[in-house]
């Protein structure tokens, strides 16, 4: 197809899927994460270093948290290297990552709760457990706009079929 044909809806909307870039809004959320994460890991990875007397439960949470700092900075950085959409499989990902590390946050405070019988584990299990409400709904979320996506992909392929 030449410059001066007209564009026809069909040909518009598979130009637009396939030079979109990620939205500045995206974009910003993205390195926000990333930053927030590094800063974490670095602050982590710090006291992990320069204080050899912490307690081993203490050093193991902070190992545990470490990783999930790293696998958040992992996973922006993805994002951000592709500089294209992922046609919602970061939000797939990223729904995954957050049901996985909240329910193992909820887990901890519920065994934490249960050997100590404190107020405050109690209060980090509620939290738990509405944040892995949270999550569910985010990942639920992320996989209908996945479908939403193919439904949208199949009905072009159908167009595009249908013109040859």
């Amino acid at each position: 197809m030449n410059d001066k044909t007209p564009a026809s809806p069909l040909d518009a909307r598979l130009r637009q899927l396939t030079t979109d870039a990620l939205s500045a809004r995206s974009r910003y959320g993205h390195v926000a994460l990333l930053l927030a994460a590094l800063m974490m890991c670095v602050l982590l990875g710090a006291l992990l270093a320069t204080e050899p007397n912490l307690p081993g439960r203490t050093r193991a949470a902070f190992a545990v948290m470490l990783a999930i700092g790293a696998s958040w900075v992992a996973y922006a950085t993805w994002v951000l290297r592709r500089r294209r959409p992922l046609l919602g499989n970061h939000r797939i990902v990223a729904g995954r990552m957050a049901v996985a590390f909240t329910a193992l946050f909820l887990v901890a405070a519920v065994v934490a709760s249960i050997g100590t019988d404190g107020a405050a584990f109690r209060a980090a299990a509620a939290v738990g457990a509405v944040m892995l409400v949270l999550a569910v709904t985010v990942l639920v979320r992320a996989h209908r706009h996945v479908a939403r996506l193919r439904a949208q992909r199949l009905e072009l392929e159908r167009q595009l079929g249908g013109q040859e």
